[in-house]
């Protein structure tokens, strides 16, 4: 049996730690396995590079940070375009799953992998999931690997910013990674004791903002910390396109640095801004993703076993299943905003801007 492995979108901690989960269950449990390393994600896939892995490379890289595959973006909405040739992305990725022989294809990934793998498996290609990425927003899973590590990361940057908060007297705007879904900045802002938290589920008031943290400086407290994810935008934001606000906003893609200069001028405070950015996505994977990633690993290795295909990876109150690729591509799991970490947010008076 021969099996394809690829890790493609964003780099994250735990991709090599399931790249070994999976590994020494194939080996362990499946006689005459063949392991195929495909680099570079779906560009390796496309381009056909790829080469034969042994037991060796599956040593040694539990704790390593990163891929040892390499990774790449191939924008879903391109792979059924046809070129001068008539020939698509989706095409050279199909002829060559069969130039390698492949009896089944693992990808490693977030929500753009998964579109693409569902469309590989309609195809006709054996593709299982692993879901993967530090934004938690894969359909269907109660966690992706890679997120627990850089909950811990932002809160650390967090944690460090309250001794500069509290000497200088400032409000420190922390710029959490997510486009899309806030998971990350509501755990690390909860986990780091952030005063305001604003994520993209909830659009904000800057007045409300504003007044929570002069009401902080009026009883005494003379520093605030503000965690706001990389894709919040007020409420008049909210109702516009993507060219408009980004337009409104003078071309920046985030509204951070606009928010501090508001929240000086409103609350009267000097304000910085902290974007510690893909230093979120690095290093070593935390002890619960390196047990999660080798879980998860071991499980794709019982599909394959199994020749269930066609599915993704999942934990479900604290069981490792799978779900159908079809019912979750497409689909995002984002912050609901009457979800127990947000009820607990308000609870303990942090300012969601609402």
């Amino acid at each position: 049996m021969k099996v394809g492995i690829l890790t493609s979108g964003g780099d994250c901690p735990g991709l090599n730690a399931v790249i070994r989960g999976i590994g020494k269950s194939l080996f362990e449990n499946i006689k005459n396995i063949e392991l195929i390393g495909i680099a570079d994600g779906y560009g390796g896939l496309i381009r056909g590079e790829c080469r034969k892995m042994d037991k060796s490379d599956f040593t040694g890289i539990l704790t390593l940070g990163g891929t040892i595959l390499g990774t790449s973006r191939q924008p879903f909405k391109l792979m059924t375009v046809e070129d001068e040739n008539s020939v698509s992305r989706l095409d050279l990725m199909k002829q060559n799953y069969k130039k390698m022989g492949l009896d089944c294809l693992l990808t490693l990934g977030g929500a753009g992998t998964h579109k693409t793998a569902a469309l590989l498996s309609a195809e006709g290609c054996n593709v299982i999931g692993l879901p993967k990425t530090i934004d938690n927003d894969i359909w269907g899973t109660d966690v992706t690997f890679g997120f627990h590590t850089a909950v811990d990361i932002a809160t650390e940057c967090i944690d460090r910013l309250h001794s500069t908060a509290a000497s200088h007297g400032r409000t420190m705007i922390v710029e959490i990674m997510g486009n899309k879904a806030g998971w990350l900045t509501l755990y690390s802002g909860l986990a780091g004791g952030a005063d305001v938290i604003l994520l993209p589920e909830i659009p904000f008031s800057i007045d409300k903002v504003a007044k929570a943290i002069e009401k902080r400086a009026d009883a005494g407290k003379a520093f605030s910390i503000v965690a706001v994810a990389e894709g919040a935008m007020t409420k008049e934001e909210s109702k516009m396109k993507k060219k408009e606000r980004l337009e409104k906003r003078g071309g920046e893609t985030t509204i951070t640095n606009r928010l501090a200069k508001e929240i000086a001028e409103k609350a009267r405070v000097e304000t910085r801004v902290v974007v510690p950015g893909h230093i979120q996505r690095g290093g070593s994977p935390s002890a619960y993703d390196r047990v999660l990633s080798t879980e998860f690993g071991s499980f794709a290795g019982k599909l394959v076993k199994e020749e269930k295909f066609g599915v993704t990876v999942a934990m479900v109150k604290g069981e490792v299943t799978y779900n159908a690729l079809a019912d979750i591509a497409g689909k995002a799991k984002l912050v609901p905003d009457d979800c127990q970490e947000v009820r607990t947010a308000e609870s303990i008076g942090i300012c969601l801007g609402r």
